[in-house]
C-alpha cells in the first residue's frame, strides 16, 4: 500500500465515525429538513462527476464518473421530492363549498 492510499483510507474511516456520531445527535424533527438540504448539495457532486466522466477515452475512471453522475442525480431529485412533500404538509387545505 502506498502512503497516499493509506492516508486516504484512514481519513475515510475517521470521517465515517464522525459522520455517524453527528447524525445520531440530530433530533428526529430536524432530520428531514437537514437531509433534503444535504441531498440538494449533492448537485456539486454531479458537477464533479461530469468533469471526471467527460473524457474521450473509456477507462475505469470514466465509467465510475458516469455511475457517479447517475447516482448523484438520483440523490438530487430525491432530495427535492422529499423537500416538496415536506413543504406540502404545511400548506393550508382549501375549504370546498
Amino acid at each position: 500500500m502506498t502512503a497516499g492510499l493509506l492516508t486516504g483510507f484512514v481519513v475515510f474511516v475517521l470521517a465515517s465515525f464522525v459522520g455517524v456520531e453527528v447524525i445520531n445527535k440530530v433530533p428526529p424533527t430536524l432530520h428531514t429538513p437537514l437531509m433534503s438540504g444535504a441531498n440538494a448539495i449533492s448537485g456539486i457532486a454531479v458537477v464533479g462527476a461530469l468533469l471526471i466522466g467527460g473524457s474521450n477515452e473509456w477507462n475505469v475512471t470514466v465509467i465510475l464518473g458516469l455511475i457517479a453522475v447517475v447516482l448523484a442525480t438520483i440523490n438530487v431529485v430525491g432530495g427535492f421530492l422529499v423537500t416538496d412533500r415536506m413543504l406540502q404538509m404545511f400548506k393550508k387545505k382549501e375549504v370546498k363549498a
